[in-house]
């Protein structure tokens, strides 16, 4: 029986002076530990916000190495998604989102996945049109 790799990807539309680029991220699962920096570059948000929802969120606890690296694991970085779903994409405040964290996780949980299962669609379907424009 063949080993198997699972990747999550996400595609990014991002538009520039009219003109819609997408751009597809590919996230190996496979590694047990990620640096800050490939978790930034995973969420899209500054490698300072990371720190500073790891002060802000008591649910936040990466590991650190003996010379103070910042190490997370896959459930650190479920743990993020969801902060950045409530904070940034639908514009809680930060109190606000540590009582949602606190109190409603599950749901959230669900409704963030459905989110990106919804987007992740989209965002195919967009690739298709756009290869069914150029056939044109």
């Amino acid at each position: 029986m063949r080993d198997t790799l699972w990747i999550r990807y996400q595609v990014r539309v991002i538009s520039y002076e009219g003109v819609r680029v997408f751009r597809i991220l590919f996230m190996d699962l496979s590694k047990s530990y990620y640096k800050i920096a490939e978790v930034a570059d995973m969420l899209d948000i500054p490698a300072s916000t990371l720190r500073y929802w790891e002060n802000v969120f008591d649910c936040l606890s990466p590991m650190r190495s003996t010379s103070g690296r910042r190490f997370y694991t896959t459930a650190d970085i479920e743990q993020l998604e969801i902060i950045r779903f409530l904070v940034k994409d639908k514009g809680m405040k930060i109190e606000a989102a540590k009582e949602q964290m606190a109190h409603n996780k599950a749901n959230i949980s669900r409704r963030l996945e459905m989110i990106k299962t919804l987007k992740e669609a989209r965002g195919e379907l967009s690739l298709i049109l756009q290869g069914l424009e150029k056939r044109r």
